[in-house]
């Protein structure tokens, strides 16, 4: 899954990416041809302490660029990175085929009505409340995987409940969210047991470890583009853990250590 972040404030790539369609198109058609299985467009930053943007501008930086991709030809399956039900349905409406919502329902309590009308794959990560307030979330008391599987075994029961088919649901463990870097590197090294935590098996699971602070705390870069092979490593681990899709912001990179994983423990290659 390839990470294309439309925004100014983005913690890695922050303004990178323009807001023309035309480079959009190619910045995609660059994706796939480097390995991308998945595009994963987002019109707000979710790192910590970021500012909540208007539905409108977050409309405004998503939705063309999803018409520019879908008139261009591409089909790629797209993922609309985004915790509105408005964005969501806008998105799906325009060309996306997955909804990615870090808040897995927390943070709209018309997502998941939303996503069973629309009928569309759904991926709910564990996230305790917002970007601007998770990183004072982190105390778990009692054992982190458990916890973690708790709670979002009770996301996976709202979204049943709100009519969302069990086959549409994809799971995240949330890795930089509401997590001490100490607490991220656990979730990798207990990634496999957290799959087959109870409530939790059986669904698809989406990883996104790029260019976190804990992998620079790890590897001693600050700078954040700079991570790369640090990426790489915690890559590694959770396609060992058993992870089905890595967010991932160096496509051409981390494709080569995606392909190396699976030919090690998944017999393909």
């Amino acid at each position: 899954m390839a990470i294309l972040n439309l925004t100014p404030d983005s913690f890695s790539d922050g303004g990178k990416h323009s807001l023309d369609p035309a480079q959009i198109v190619q910045t995609v058609r660059e994706m796939v041809k480097h390995g991308a299985d998945i595009v994963d467009i987002g019109g707000q930053s979710t790192r910590p302490d970021a500012e909540e943007v208007s539905t409108q501008e977050e409309m405004e930086r998503v939705i063309p660029a999803i018409e520019a991709i879908r008139k261009a030809g591409l089909t790629v399956p797209i993922s609309i990175d985004t915790y509105r039900a408005d964005i969501a349905k806008a998105a799906i409406e325009a060309g996306a085929d997955i909804i990615n919502d870090v808040s897995a329902g927390t943070l709209d309590a018309d997502m998941f009505s939303a996503a069973a009308t629309l009928n569309v794959p759904i991926i709910l990560m564990h996230m305790r409340g917002t970007p601007k307030t998770m990183n004072s979330l982190s105390e778990y008391k009692g054992d982190l995987i458990t916890i973690i599987a708790q709670e979002l075994s009770a996301r996976v029961t709202a979204a049943l409940a709100a009519g969302i088919r069990r086959w549409k649901i994809l799971l995240d463990p949330g890795v930089g969210f509401a997590k001490t870097g100490a607490q991220n590197l656990e979730i990798l090294r207990q990634f496999d047991a957290l799959r087959r935590a109870p409530g939790l098996c059986g669904c698809p699971w989406v990883v996104g470890p790029s260019r976190k602070r804990f992998v620079g705390a790890v590897t001693g870069e600050s700078v954040a583009r700079e991570r790369v092979w640090g990426t790489a490593g915690a890559v590694a681990a959770c396609i060992q853990g058993g992870a089905d899709i890595v967010r991932v912001h160096d496509v051409l990179e981390i494709g080569k250590v995606v392909k190396m994983c699976d030919a090690i423990w998944r017999g393909v290659h």
